[in-house]
């Protein structure tokens, strides 16, 4: 069976999905958490055992001078919740509090955080970078690790190409994410921002492991195939194992989204589709865009 023949599709398909995820980022755009915009962060501990629907509906009967507009909720422990809301005074801040120990008896506030404007744009701009130099650092770091790469292959292009694919399954994921952060209570934050940096290093594993396969091909001697035939063989041997890991990590991450705390949630289920994604472009747009690149040179 040959993995590459399929490749057209699974290209087409890859790039109808980041051309959508890049509009999504643009309309209607992801919905930041106070890390980015800048905001309050309240965490209160409530009596044992109230459901996250009260503090929701104590929340929503507050009466602010201004409304306290979306709050993101999110239960730390069985009797504490983590507030994520925008920036407020310290009046409100007081009047919160009255209100909640008048609509649910005892609550204590165990940390109270407001983030400016500023730092939350030098957080935004931090994360962009951080993203951009592992992106460099993985391009170098192949091309050195490739360089003895035979038949005169350039080793740029194992690392350009495992770029270009970690662009491909972070663009998807926020473009999944961008969707959910409208019909959901997520909001991109800094864990965000740390799942898809875990993505980078996990996905271009996966790729490292199939290219290093055809690496060790191209390298046996009395085999007289063309590029496309090797690659395709090194797939083939590679794939199982690849699978089988995805699978292995993906049965840790479920069982850690659904036995796990509710706070780290969203950041599990952003490297449960990142493994999916990653995995999908390992197998099906790494190689051939190589085999590709290299039938045009």
């Amino acid at each position: 069976m040959s993995f590459l023949k399929p490749a057209k599709f699974f290209l087409g398909l890859s790039a109808a999905l980041m051309l959508t995820s890049a509009i999504l980022l643009f309309v209607p755009g992801p919905n930041l958490s106070i890390d980015f915009t800048g905001g309050t962060l309240m965490e209160v501990s409530v009596p044992v055992d109230t459901p996250k629907e009260t503090m929701e509906e104590t929340l929503a009967t507050f009466e602010g001078e201004v409304p306290l507009g979306n709050v993101a909720i999110s239960a730390t422990k069985s009797s504490s919740f983590l507030l994520r809301m925008r920036d407020i005074s310290n009046e409100e801040h007081l009047a919160l509090l009255k209100h909640m120990r008048a609509e649910m008896g005892q609550v204590k506030e165990l940390q109270f955080t407001t983030i400016g404007p500023t730092v939350g744009a030098s957080l935004k701009k931090r994360s962009v970078w951080a993203l951009f130099t592992a992106s460099i650092a993985i391009v170098l770091y192949i091309a050195f690790a490739f360089r003895k790469i035979p038949r005169k292959l350039s080793p740029w292009r194992f690392g350009i190409i495992a770029v270009v694919t970690l662009l491909h399954d972070v663009l998807i994921t926020v473009g999944i994410f961008v969707v959910m952060s409208h019909v959901t209570s997520f909001e991109f934050d800094t864990l965000f921002i740390t799942a898809l940096l875990t993505i980078l290093g996990y996905s271009v594993n996966d790729t490292i492991v199939i290219f290093d396969r055809i690496r060790d091909n191209l390298a046996e001697q009395g085999r007289k195939e063309e590029f496309a035939e090797v690659a395709d063989r090194s797939l083939a041997q590679s794939i199982t194992r690849s699978i089988n890991t995805s699978v292995s990590t993906l049965i840790m991450l479920c069982c850690l989204f659904i036995l796990g705390s509710e706070s780290i949630r969203w950041f599990v289920l952003t490297l449960i589709v990142g493994a999916i994604i990653g995995t999908y472009s390992s197998i099906f747009l790494a190689t051939p865009l190589l085999v590709y690149w290299k039938k045009k040179s």
